[in-house]
C-alpha cells in the first residue's frame, strides 16, 4: 500500500528524472514538465527523440542521465514502461513514480525483484503541491471517500 510519507518522500528532494517528456507542450509529459519547473524542481528530462526541451538539456535514455538521480518518474506508454524500469535499476535509481496507467502486469514484479520503492497507479498531478485545477477537485472527491494515500 502506498502511503502520504511514500509519496513525499519521493516529492521532497525536488529533484528528478522524467522518462517520456514531450516537445509537443499540449502533451501530457510536457505538461507535467512544465509543472514540476514552475514548483522548482530540478527537471531533467528523458526523450530519445530530442536534445533539448524547452531549453533544457534532454537525456536520450535513462542510462545516460547523469549521476545523484535518485527518482524517475516514468510517463511512457506501457509497452515501454518495462524496459524503462529495469534501465533505471541498472543505472541505481531506486525511488519510481509510473504514472497510473503506464504500468503492466509485471511492473510491480520488476519493482520487487530488483528492490525499488515503486509508486504507480497514481496521478502525479494529484500530489504536486499545490494541486491546482482539475486535479484539486479530483483530489477532494478522493479525499471525501476515503481514498487519498494516508
Amino acid at each position: 500500500m502506498i502511503t502520504k510519507k511514500d509519496i513525499e518522500n519521493f516529492l521532497e528532494p525536488k529533484k528528478l528524472a522524467v522518462a517520456d517528456v514531450s516537445r509537443d507542450p499540449k502533451k501530457f509529459g510536457h505538461q507535467v514538465f512544465e509543472e514540476f519547473r514552475k514548483k522548482g524542481y530540478e527537471v531533467y528530462p528523458v526523450n530519445p527523440k530530442t536534445s533539448e526541451i524547452a531549453g533544457v538539456e534532454c537525456y536520450s535514455s535513462v542510462s545516460e542521465l547523469p549521476a545523484g538521480i535518485d527518482r524517475l518518474l516514468i510517463l511512457t506508454p506501457k509497452q515501454q514502461t518495462d524496459a524503462v524500469l529495469r534501465e533505471a535499476a541498472k543505472k541505481g535509481i531506486t525511488r519510481i513514480w509510473i504514472q497510473q496507467f503506464s504500468e503492466t502486469k509485471d511492473t510491480l514484479k520488476i519493482s520487487e525483484e530488483n528492490h525499488l520503492n515503486l509508486i504507480s497507479k497514481k496521478c502525479i498531478f494529484m500530489f504536486i503541491d499545490p494541486v491546482t485545477s482539475i486535479h484539486k477537485f479530483h483530489r477532494t472527491i478522493l479525499k471525501l471517500f476515503g481514498r487519498l494515500p494516508k
